[in-house]
């Protein structure tokens, strides 16, 4: 009798898709959604690796131009008001203030270091936004995607055993193929879950550097700025 359980298992197609075929619709919807969630964060992963490939370099490159030692308004004019970097973006804030404050006459309006303060930190406070859009899907996705998982194998499971109540009959070919089906939605969970989590934690540490560095250069371009309206 083993033996001929162990045959009928045998004969069962064990695949992926064979074991997403056999599921019932709710397991079906379960694993679609945790495939599209897997997808999705990999397009925000693959898409913020380059984003922030990008800033890194533009980040050193304006910096060199920035520290090359020349007038930091033919730097401006040649960026222009509105620059493409994110870097330069956040000096062109405070350069467009900075001109901004300046009167007919020359002399400067009252209030001017204030006014470019809060220009950088709204500049840097959008490319921060930028930056971290998108992450917050990935956190859901490694939060919520093993329990959608798991509600995937409950419900699997629980079809399962009435399968087996209804055929009376719990020999290894009737309980194997609903047992893997609805184990393979706790799998795909996780296969959602872990690389969502991490990249979550890599990135979100890659932004907060980049911003950091957005910040630091704000505070250092302020300082210039103000030296110039103390003199």
């Amino acid at each position: 009798m083993e033996t001929e359980a162990l045959q009928a298992a045998s004969q069962v197609d064990f695949s992926m898709w064979a074991l997403f075929a056999r599921a019932t619709l709710t397991v079906k919807l379960v694993m679609l959604a945790l495939i599209l969630a897997s997808f999705w964060s990999w397009a925000i992963i693959i898409q913020k690796i380059i984003t922030f490939r990008a800033a890194r370099r533009e980040a050193a490159r304006f910096d060199r131009a920035f520290w090359s030692g020349d007038p930091l308004d033919e730097l401006f004019d040649q960026i222009g008001p509105e620059p493409r970097g994110r870097s330069e973006r956040v000096f062109a804030a405070g350069m467009s203030e900075w001109r901004r404050s300046h009167r007919d006459d020359g002399a400067l309006i009252a209030g001017a270091q204030a006014r470019i303060d809060r220009s950088m930190d709204v500049a840097v406070q959008k490319e921060a936004e930028d930056l971290q859009s998108g992450l917050g899907v990935l956190a859901t996705v490694g939060s919520v995607s093993p329990f959608v998982g798991l509600f995937g194998t409950v419900f699997g499971i629980m079809n399962a055993f009435i399968e087996i109540a209804e055929q009376q009959n719990t020999n290894l070919a009737v309980v194997a193929p609903g047992i893997a089906e609805a184990l393979l939605a706790t799998g795909l969970g996780l296969l959602a879950a872990i690389p969502a989590v991490i990249f979550y934690n890599k990135l979100s540490t890659d932004a907060d550097r980049l911003v950091g560095g957005y910040e630091a250069f704000s505070d250092e371009f302020s300082t210039i700025l103000s030296r110039q309206l103390d003199g």
